[in-house]
């Protein structure tokens, strides 16, 4: 029999990440630009040891963008193979974090953050990679729904 610890450190590693789906009254994603990679994304991050997605999700809003927002429903699930930057895979959970009237009220993050808008689905295709992208529009179909959309590569 093999030890637990040595059977669980040779498994496949995947990140897990979170992050909050948010629209403005027209239906326009907010979406924010980070100071450390050249696109625009999702107001989220990594799951912390120990922490669920949706308490992940909760708490980056609020390190983000300085904003207590209920975490809803589960929308996309995402697996994102390894890319250049990122060697592991990652497994992304989107939730529905509701409305907001326009940007009053949020703060944003300036050791992460350099700012944030709230686009069409047709805009954040020239501001987002196209796996982002297909998050925009999956999460999108999901909320109408009522349903969870799970993308794969």
């Amino acid at each position: 029999m093999i030890p637990a610890d040595v059977f669980y450190a040779g498994l496949h590693k995947v990140v897990p990440a979170a992050a909050g789906f948010i629209t403005d009254p027209a239906g326009r994603v907010l979406l924010v630009k980070p100071n450390y990679r050249d696109h625009w994304g999702w107001p989220g991050g990594h799951v912390d040891e120990g922490e669920s997605p949706e308490a992940a999700c909760g708490r980056e809003l609020r390190e983000e963008l300085g904003l207590t927002l209920p975490v809803g429903p589960l929308l996309v699930v995402n697996w994102v193979d390894p890319l250049d930057d990122r060697p592991f895979p990652l497994v992304h959970f989107l939730f529905d974090c509701g409305t907001l009237a326009d940007g009053d009220g949020i703060v944003l993050q300036k050791e992460e953050l350099d700012g944030f808008g709230f686009f069409t689905a047709e805009e954040a295709d020239a501001l987002m990679p196209s796996y982002l992208s297909a998050r925009v529009r999956a999460a999108q179909t999901a909320r109408t729904a009522g349903t969870v959309v799970y993308l794969a590569p």
